[in-house]
């Protein structure tokens, strides 16, 4: 995998993630990596169900493996094994133990948490209301604090969180031995 600060970006649907993370690879010149949720959504023509979660996350992580090689210091993604996790639980009254091995193996060195502070919109099959986004955004956080993962809510407009995200990024790849001799940029 290349040398870059890996970035994941969770939060519960309809929250900005995707519009985030494209606009974050685009600020800094590099790749993101889409959620394959949405994709295995639009290609099966249904919703996901308990079975089809840990072959989800894996292709999720597989994606990002790719990216890895093109990710110029950084590489956004658009969710994580750990979201899946969060989910599967909601939905499905748990994760199995390969979806749950694969949310701990993987990790990351910034992790942003997109506030559901925008109006709610519905897509199709994969957003279900307003009230299951707020409670999966609770859901989520609840398990990042129990795993003890740090995370950085971010509010308002795209321009408010790519503001809010600017220094923590910066720092992160201050922190980067990789990028030690960029630290004057």
């Amino acid at each position: 995998m290349g040398s870059c600060v890996r970035v994941a970006i969770l939060g519960a649907e309809s929250s900005g993630k995707s519009t985030l993370a494209a606009a974050l690879a685009e600020r800094y010149g590099t790749v993101w990596v889409p959620e394959y949720l949405r994709e295995f959504v639009e290609t099966q023509g249904r919703v996901p169900v308990a079975a089809d979660q840990y072959g989800i996350a894996r292709t999720q992580v597989e994606r990002e493996a790719a990216a890895a090689a093109q990710a110029r210091h950084f590489l956004f993604c658009d969710t994580t094994p750990l979201m899946t996790v969060v989910y599967s639980r909601h939905y499905f009254d748990g994760a199995d133990a390969r979806l749950a091995a694969l949310a701990d193996a993987t990790h990351y060195d910034v992790t942003l948490v997109t506030a559901p502070d925008s109006p709610w919109v519905a897509d199709g099959l994969q957003r279900e209301s307003e009230a299951v986004r707020q409670l999966i955004y609770r859901l989520l956080l609840e398990e990042l604090d129990a795993r003890g993962i740090v995370y950085h809510v971010l509010h308002d407009s795209l321009e408010a969180r790519l503001a809010q995200a600017a220094p923590l990024l910066r720092q992160a790849l201050d922190a980067a031995p990789a990028f030690s001799s960029l630290r004057s940029t």
